[in-house]
């Protein structure tokens, strides 16, 4: 032991003292009586004959133990230096007296020692500087792994470049881990670097390393990657794909709305001798409801019914959902009957589905006899469970005390209140003309530390601007650019139309310029908001003009848009332009709505229409009736 080792123990035992005089316990703020011998010897190989009287009297188990008892031993020592002096001279100069010899196992050791993540990076480049002595994959992973549980990807990432460059062979294994690594670190280019930099000159891909990445790429939202590196893994000689493989494939083609794609591999599987899983199912249920292909969904239940496949509480769940979105609503509480009875335990999400089903039906007697089932399912409800019984008491018209109860109710059962949960509230009341109310809660929304909510603040802005409270909303949009940073086109939409309605147009037109200037494309219903002002304010050529430009962006126009034109031309006394219009209407994809006509004109435009199976809106049947009506008066004097 060097005398700088011992100044430094010494010098440590005095830090160590000094901290301890404010315990209240006075033995334990003495110094350890030590004296520079006994200091020596902590460092020193233990004698093992006093333990060796215990070891079993076999030769070969006794030698087995005293290896491992003399290892445990030093490893202890040395443990302790390494975590009192850190790494430098003094632990390299312990190395030596307890006779530690560098090698793989050594540093994989060291690197599980709980120290400092600096003090193993130290150790490990020292090591690797070491006379007859080459890092190789397990000690470049154990590493790895330390800078992943610490956080340090920056130093994990130069790590995984030092190994790939460095001459020791990556097995698929470890190469799957790092991947899975960078992928958690969202580093998705840097795992496509190194999985090419390898795949081709250090390690024989396999099907376990392509699913790694495959399903990285997945969870990353990158799903045409997907696609391409399956097809990759299929021209690759050594790898066929798996049900693994099979399943995250088929969920990037569902995701990219590829329905076509994703079915041809699900009968590419099955040829391939591969059985589907019910996670596969479940997905091609998705896609197939998704389709609006309600029979074949059912279909392929059966199909797995057949197999022998159980259907899970996702496959139920997926398949619940599809069928109250078709509108099957007591299909789908048949399904929920039957699938308690087959023994399948629910879950909240599955609940969630159903309660939501029901509320949208207007069945909200049965939505709540199911929440009060909910513990007897040993289900607990959760947030998503209150915010869905409160949308479907304000969407069924319910008492606003009712949905007011259940917020207090949800807060009683310790459910924190969501986001969404007030934008829910907010809006409902709003709905309901009760706007004080619903400013308190927006109020009550930023106490709780919540951040500004779009939905909500536009909730509020387009009921006040509908009272004429145009100021006050003007106040809350205010309020929401400066805490919210940059707004949605929505947004801008419901402040611009109340600008229009309060003849403000001047500030309509300069928020949908805004909108362009910060790079906020302005939607429908921007364009709608603005042409619905410039019509108010007789800019009917303006109005027109815009939705030409709406056209020319690439901005669909809806049956609203055509419809404030309409309006305007008929007000305006322009029916040429509004049969011009109408007969525009009537070859593009806009539906608009008409009886049987009152007037030549209209009747032919709408018999063409209604046999191209064209449904009309009433708002356009009302503008064209007015503006056929002007055509009418014109004519009738030169008859």
């Amino acid at each position: 032991m060097t005398s700088k080792a011992l100044g430094m123990s010494r010098s440590y035992s005095k830090a160590a003292s000094s901290r301890r005089w404010i315990t209240t316990l006075p033995h334990l703020s003495e110094r350890i009586k030590q004296t520079e011998n006994e200091i020596v010897q902590m460092f020193l190989p233990h004698n093992l004959g006093d333990d060796a009287q215990d070891l079993p009297k076999d030769p070969r188990m006794s030698r087995f133990l005293r290896r491992d008892l003399s290892v445990r031993t030093l490893d202890e020592r040395f443990i302790r230096i390494l975590k009192i002096f850190k790494w430098g001279p003094d632990a390299e100069k312990a190395l030596e007296v307890l006779k530690l010899r560098v090698d793989h196992q050594l540093v994989r050791e060291i690197l599980k020692v709980d120290v400092e993540i600096a003090v193993k990076i130290q150790f490990f480049k020292w090591a690797g500087k070491r006379r007859n002595f080459m890092h190789d994959a397990s000690t470049y992973m154990a590493l790895i792994r330390c800078l992943d549980e610490a956080g340090l990807v920056g130093e994990l990432w130069k790590m995984v470049q030092e190994m790939a460059r460095s001459a020791s062979a990556i097995n698929p294994v470890d190469l799957s881990e790092i991947i899975h690594m960078l992928g958690r670190a969202k580093m998705v280019n840097k795992a496509l670097s190194i999985f090419y930099q390898v795949k081709g000159r250090k390690c024989k891909a396999t099907t376990s390393t392509y699913n790694s990445m495959i399903m990285m790429l997945m969870q990353e939202g990158h799903h045409e990657k997907v696609h391409e590196l399956y097809t990759e893994m299929c021209n690759d000689n050594n790898c066929l794909p798996d049900t693994v493989t099979y399943n995250t494939v088929i969920s990037a083609f569902a995701k990219l709305g590829h329905s076509e794609s994703a079915l041809r591999l699900f009968d590419e599987m099955k040829v391939n001798g591969l059985h589907p899983t019910p996670k596969i199912y479940t997905n091609l249920l998705g896609i197939y409801f998704k389709c609006g292909e309600v029979e074949k969904a059912l279909s392929l239940v059966q199909e797995m019914r057949d197999k022998g496949c159980a259907l899970t509480v996702f496959t139920y769940t997926e398949l619940i959902k599809g069928l109250g979105k078709a509108g099957r609503i007591d299909d789908a509480c048949s399904v929920f009957i039957s699938m308690r009875k087959d023994g399948c335990e629910v879950d909240v999400v599955l609940i969630n589905n159903m309660i939501n089903i029901l509320g949208r039906a207007g069945r909200l007697d049965n939505a709540l006899k199911i929440f009060n089932e909910m513990e007897s399912m040993r289900c607990a409800p959760n947030v998503v469970t209150y915010n869905t019984i409160i949308k479907a008491l304000f969407e069924s018209k319910a008492p606003v005390f009712e949905a007011a109860s259940w917020f207090e109710k949800m807060k009683a059962n310790g459910i924190v209140p969501s986001s969404f949960t007030y934008s829910i509230l907010i809006h409902g009341f709003c709905k309901a003309n009760r706007v004080e109310k619903a400013l308190l809660l927006l109020e009550e929304m930023d106490e709780n530390g919540f951040p500004p909510c779009p939905a909500a603040y536009c909730s509020l802005i387009n009921c006040l601007g509908k009272a004429n409270r145009h100021e006050a909303a003007n106040e809350l949009f205010q309020e929401l650019r400066e805490n919210s940073g940059r707004l949605s086109s929505r947004v801008y939409a419901v402040m611009m139309k109340h600008y229009g309605k309060s003849g403000r147009l001047s500030e309509a037109v300069d928020l949908f310029n805004e909108m362009k200037l910060i790079g906020c494309n302005p939607d429908v219903y921007a364009y709608n908001a603005l042409m619905s002002g410039m019509i108010r304010a007789g800019m009917i050529d303006e109005a027109h003009s815009l939705l030409q430009t709406m056209e020319k962006n690439g901005c669909s126009p809806d049956i609203n848009s055509h419809n404030i034109i309409l309006n305007g031309l008929a007000r305006s006394g322009g029916p040429d332009r509004a049969m011009e219009m109408f007969t525009k209407m009537k070859c593009s994809k806009i539906k608009p709505d008409s009886p049987p006509g009152m007037f030549e004109e209209a009747a032919k435009l709408m018999k063409e229409m209604k046999a191209q199976g064209f449904e009309y809106d009433l708002i356009t049947y009302s503008s064209i009736l007015e503006a056929v009506g002007k055509v009418d008066e014109v004519r009738e004097p030169a008859l």
